[in-house]
């Protein structure tokens, strides 16, 4: 069953934020990721959210392969680096 992360993501503090994205760049392709879709929310249609407001839709074979992807020893130390730069909510959903 395939497995999705859906990151939304609201950035205060751009230039802190990259040091975050730089140290995660292809670290999801090699637990099996596959992105599908990122980029700033147009339109708020309805509840709570924010227009700007980043996300990003990552696929995963299994929802083994992304809870490794959360786990890893890598994403773990990347994480502390966007700390007071974004406030981030990641979701899982299996298929």
């Amino acid at each position: 069953m395939a497995a999705y992360i859906v990151a939304t993501v609201s950035i205060s503090d751009p230039e802190t934020f990259s040091l975050y994205s730089r140290a995660i760049a292809g670290l999801s392709e090699r637990h099996g990721g596959e992105a599908v879709v990122k980029g700033p929310v147009a339109e708020i249609l309805e509840g709570p959210g924010q227009v700007g407001e980043r996300v990003v839709v990552s696929r995963y074979p299994d929802g083994a392969s992304a809870r490794a992807y959360i786990a890893s020893a890598e994403y773990q130390a990347a994480r502390v680096l966007r700390d007071g730069a974004a406030e981030v909510t990641m979701r899982l959903l299996v298929d």
